[in-house]
């Protein structure tokens, strides 16, 4: 049982840093679609801007992969991510997340199947180590999607980003 256990852990590792390459590859696409202006664009102040969206994407696996499960200091201030209105550009964000994502998959390749079930306290909530990065791994691919969804409603083209299709 011990073999199968340490199987499907490793599978999760795995697959959970896959999908954080395919986001990061998503990201990149829309942000070099974009201006610099537009990575920061609003439509109103309930709105976050697609620039907000990459800060609090880095913030969020910093503070439950990398400090959560991972140890390093907790450093984020979460409410910067949302009040920042530039001061990146779109290739500063895409080397920013990259970072994050690595550091992110960094630890997550160092987690031991005997660690997934190991509780840990992330924004003070109880989890376990597979929760997190559960937690993570979905939270990137919810925003991701938003992010194509402005890139697309602000270039008006089609982004390509699944496989190709006739035309």
């Amino acid at each position: 049982m011990t073999m199968l256990h340490d199987a499907i852990a490793r599978d999760f590792l795995e697959v959970s840093c896959r999908r954080l390459d395919q986001m990061t590859e998503c990201l990149e696409v829309c942000l070099r679609k974009l201006s610099d202006e537009q990575v920061w664009q609003r439509q109103g102040a309930h709105e976050n801007a697609v620039g907000n969206l990459v800060l609090h994407l880095c913030g969020n696996a910093r503070q439950w992969l990398i400090h959560g499960v991972g140890g390093a200091t907790d450093i984020r201030v979460r409410d910067t991510e949302f009040s920042a209105d530039g001061g990146r550009t779109g290739g500063e964000l895409i080397a920013l997340f990259r970072s994050t994502m690595a550091d992110a998959k960094s630890v997550i390749s160092a987690v031991s199947a005997e660690r997934m079930a190991e509780r840990i306290t992330p924004q003070g909530r109880d989890v376990s180590v597979l929760e997190a990065i559960y937690q993570v791994v979905g939270h990137v691919q919810q925003h991701v999607g938003q992010i194509i969804l402005l890139t697309k409603q602000m270039t008006a083209t089609d982004l390509d980003l699944t496989m190709p299709r006739p035309r």
